[in-house]
């Protein structure tokens, strides 16, 4: 028959076993916990990124008009053909700059070459602005023509780039009812704002309500006004 001491002995060990089985259980729902929650967080994780990603091929698309209610894209690569085989560069234009309304283009009656532009303002415009830098003798645009333009886009606030057809070595071809309102009345004209001519060449500054409002574009932030130096090469009637 078993001592005591040996059923004591017995019942510590069984005791002892069975904290034993407790501790690993304990382990192991940690363990699982910990997965668990490290799986739960890549979900997320792809879930956000899966969010971005389809925000940006929304944008890609075409981006909103001011207010955001319809869409009008920009003249960018998407939206606007290149009328030409991309050339490798333009040379610079030279000769005389121009400055108006905070915005200096050199080379501005240079229709050869791409124009140099800063712009530095610390308010943004009431209203659309326009000033021919050369004035065109060609057939005059409407607000529902298709154009071939060059064009430069920047931020009024500090003259960053945002968009051009230099760059991209090539003129760009887009009907005005499918681009922001101010390039639409800028270069198709609107009441107070006589329209281009072919070879003119027009810097257009736009209040932001006349370009993306608050609605964000690659390289644009909301409720940023815009500059863009146009020069107009051809018009064909649009419907």
């Amino acid at each position: 028959m078993p001592t005591n001491k040996q059923r004591r002995d017995a019942a510590r060990r069984h005791l002892e076993r069975q904290l034993e089985r407790r501790q690993e259980r304990e382990v192991r729902r940690r363990k699982a916990n910990l997965i668990l929650s490290i799986f739960g967080t890549l979900v997320i994780i792809a879930a956000v990124v899966a969010v971005i990603v389809l925000n940006q091929s929304d944008d890609s698309k075409g981006p909103a008009s001011a207010g955001g209610t319809s869409p009008t894209p920009t003249p960018t690569p998407t939206t606007a053909t290149p009328t030409a085989a991309p050339s490798t560069s333009y040379a610079p234009a030279t000769g005389p700059a121009v400055t108006f309304d905070g915005v200096t283009v050199k080379g501005a009656a240079d229709l050869k070459g791409f124009p140099g532009v800063t712009s530095k303002s610390t308010t943004g415009p009431a209203k659309l602005e326009v000033k021919d830098l050369v004035v065109g003798k060609g057939a005059a645009a409407t607000p529902t023509s298709t154009v071939n333009v060059q064009y430069y886009g920047a931020l009024y606030r500090d003259g960053k780039e945002f968009d051009s057809s230099w760059s991209r070595g090539a003129p760009a071809s887009f009907s005005l009812t499918r681009v922001v309102a101010g390039f639409t009345k800028g270069i198709g004209g609107t009441t107070g704002v006589a329209p281009m001519k072919v070879g003119g060449r027009r810097i257009i500054i736009m209040p932001a309500a006349d370009g993306y409002g608050s609605t964000a574009q690659n390289g644009i932030p909301a409720n940023s006004p815009l500059v863009f130096i146009v020069d107009l090469i051809s018009v064909t009637a649009g419907s």
